[in-house]
């Protein structure tokens, strides 16, 4: 097993994630199998359960080495080969006080798989100030002599610029930083992040690395770069819009929903459409709003109303839900294309029993506890009053009930589906008949049958709901088919999508 540890200096949020996954995708291309591991040093009993606004997501401490070793072998390919090279992303910026414990159990795990198995990418700013227009390498310097100090030495120093790198910031580099010039990769601005692969393996990253590894590499034509090419040059010169409302509780920060806006962007590049998303905050579409602040009410339903189609995402906590139901009981009744993920999926069942069924308390046990009718309920195995650590998590299989449903199709007919979940409440299968009778279908379920997975709705153009996550599994090259079934209904193609087997016309 080779690993390559990816840490980063100056500022956070400098892109490690981005060259992390960017090194992966070059050397998945030359045939190798690639696995990669997220570590975020944050110091919680259960991240999960905190507001993307705090930026806390959960992490590993115990045992660390073990464990990496333990994870990078898990097979993640579809023919289930173990990978040969894991990627790692340590978070935070070296120097944090929370980093300490992972760098130093990174600088004795260097020297438990051996020098020839394990090289360390740094991820450093190179600041241009406006006043001089001179890109300034001291932060740069400063930042490895701190990471040397600490017991690890980069082996690629990639350094984040505005423009490209001038050979004499290059040639100051190399020399103060103790490394080779080929071991200085500029890694500038660019036009879109799917450039980013291609960056580097302009400057000969594959090389190095098979070389620094010693991991044998074919020269032979490498169909997936080619494909990864093509579909850079296609995301430059997209020329038709589509626009998607985005409502949910945690809009003030795009990144928030970076999952959700990745698999949105995916499926508008593989129609060939440039992506709008409309942030809306949900809490603006509540009749409440209208009283206290009614130009934020009105801009907020120019933007639901304007939009092509509407994604729900997941969430947690009352505030802003009922505005998500305005805006669904909105897509319902115009006919616009819907797409609600988990909660969004569980307040369309709401908004459903709410407006059609006549009932009109219903709402979710999470909302109002006293409800007589609870159509969306605790999980049974849920230990009532305590958050962490009681979610429905990871992959779980849904099977498709019906032959006709959309979803279906738009997942190539399959029987069934694996998909990633992480939720602690359900659809009340109790009353499933009742939907049922009025054209609310609930199309997928699990293997035993009792929870609700995928609804859709009879008589509209697409009004899907999944109580999954299919947003962690969207790829650039494969798009998330429910994201994908969005856009293109969302750009009037999805008809015809179908009628022609699934298969998008020739670019």
């Amino acid at each position: 097993m080779k690993y390559i540890l990816v840490t980063g200096g100056v500022i956070s949020g400098i892109g490690k994630g981005i060259i992390a996954s960017s090194v992966g995708t070059i050397l998945k291309s030359c045939g190798l199998h690639v696995t990669a591991i997220k570590i975020d040093p944050y110091i919680n009993i259960d991240a999960g359960t905190f507001s993307p606004y705090e930026h806390v997501v959960p992490h590993i401490t115990d045992a660390i080495q073990e464990w990496v070793v333990k994870q990078a072998k898990v097979p993640v390919d579809v023919d289930d080969v173990e990978p040969q090279v894991c990627v790692i992303e340590l978070g935070g910026t070296v120097g944090d006080i929370e980093s300490m414990p992972f760098i130093e159990a990174f600088r004795q795990f260097q020297f438990k798989v051996k020098r020839e198995n394990f090289c360390n990418i740094h991820v450093s700013l190179i600041p241009q100030p406006s006043a001089t227009g001179e890109q300034k390498t001291k932060p740069t310097q400063n930042s490895v002599r701190e990471l040397r100090g600490l017991g690890l030495s980069p082996d690629l120093i990639m350094c984040r610029c505005s423009a490209a790198l001038e050979n004499s910031v290059k040639e100051k580099i190399s020399m103060f930083c103790h490394v080779e010039p080929e071991q200085v990769i500029c890694v500038h601005d660019v036009s879109s992040i799917y450039r980013v692969p291609l960056l580097l393996e302009n400057q000969g990253v594959v090389g190095y690395l098979s070389r620094r590894l010693n991991m044998p590499i074919e020269a032979r034509p490498r169909k997936m770069l080619t494909k990864w090419k093509e579909m850079s040059d296609r995301s430059d010169r997209l020329l038709e819009h589509c626009s998607i409302a985005l409502v949910g509780k945690y809009t003030k920060f795009s990144d928030s929903y970076a999952s959700v806006i990745k698999a949105l962007e995916h499926s508008a590049l593989a129609i060939s459409h440039k992506l709008e998303v409309k942030y809306i905050d949900s809490a603006y579409l509540e009749p409440s709003t209208l009283q206290e602040e009614p130009v934020k009410y009105h801009e907020a339903w120019q933007k639901l109303c304007s939009a092509d189609g509407i994604l729900v995402p997941g969430g947690f906590g009352v505030r802003g839900t009922e505005g998500k139901i305005h805006a669904i009981n909105w897509a319902r009744n115009q006919k616009k294309p819907f797409l609600g993920v988990c909660l969004g999926m569980q307040l369309a069942v709401c908004e459903f029993a709410r407006n059609m069924l006549g009932w009109k308390d219903a709402n979710s046990t999470e909302f109002d506890p006293d409800s007589k009718h609870p159509v969306v309920i605790d999980m049974p195995e849920h230990n009532p009053g305590q958050m962490g650590g009681t979610m429905r998590l990871g992959k779980r299989r849904t099977i498709f009930k019906t032959n006709n449903s959309v979803l279906r199709k738009l997942y190539g007919d399959a029987e069934y589906v694996d998909e990633r979940h992480r939720h602690r409440f359900e659809v009340n299968p109790e009353l499933k008949s009742h939907f049922e009778e009025m054209g609310f279908r609930f199309v997928g379920q699990d293997v035993e049958g009792e929870r609700m997975e995928v609804i859709e709705l009879d008589d509209h153009p697409y009004f899907v709901g999944v109580q999954y996550h299919p947003e962690f599994t969207s790829r650039p090259i494969k798009p998330s088919p429910p994201y994908l079934g969005l856009l293109l209904a969302a750009a009037g193609k999805l008809q015809s999508y179908l009628q022609k087997g699934c298969r998008l016309s020739p670019r």
